[in-house]
């Protein structure tokens, strides 16, 4: 069985350790605890993977994260992925800092790049670890905060948190859905 796990973030030094590029750190960690690194690839950022019997497409995606689902529809076709198989890692300001939630369906609750996933998918059907970056700026200013970088004394916890995420993202391969999510959503 193969799996398409994808971290979204923006490409560039810029946004590096940012609140929105919680997805490729997550990603990141991943592949540095597998012993594996990413290769430069059409519409993004790619690592392969086995997890006992389990191929893992993992992606980072170089589209910016707006544009996220062209990569994750070329990625899903070039390598004959169904929808159920897919696994979005992505940041959402709803959730206190480091609390995971996932989800095998759902709305895209105002984030652009899982919106424009479900318009290049055709369905909001696919599995998404939502990682909570906390919601700590003034009216307006959301869009300051989540390309804002983590402060010195989070990014300790979250590094902790971001291995837990790697746990239920390895779960979710193994285990199904379903185990995942009654294992880690409230962990």
């Amino acid at each position: 069985m193969k799996y398409l796990i994808v971290g979204l973030g923006n490409i560039g030094s810029e946004y590096a350790g940012t609140r929105h590029n919680i997805g490729f750190m997550i990603l990141d960690a991943l592949a540095e605890a597998s012993n594996i690194s990413f290769a430069t690839e059409r519409y993004g950022d790619i690592a392969r993977m086995r997890l006992k019997n389990r191929q893992l497409v993992l992606l980072k995606p170089s589209t910016y994260m707006n544009l996220s689902g062209n990569a994750v529809r070329y990625w899903q076709q070039k390598e004959n992925i169904p929808v159920e198989n897919i696994l979005v890692a992505v940041d959402d300001v709803a959730l206190p800092l480091g609390a995971i939630r996932i989800k095998t369906r759902g709305s895209d609750a105002g984030h652009n790049g899982l919106k424009n996933i479900a318009q290049m998918l055709g369905t909001e059907s696919y599995a998404r670890l939502r990682m909570g970056i906390g919601n700590d700026y003034p009216r307006g200013c959301q869009i300051d905060y989540v390309l804002g970088k983590f402060p010195p004394e989070q990014l300790v916890e979250l590094a902790e948190r971001i291995k837990v995420a790697d746990e239920a993202i390895c779960e979710y391969v193994l285990a199904g859905a379903q185990s995942a999510m009654c294992k880690y959503n409230n962990k």
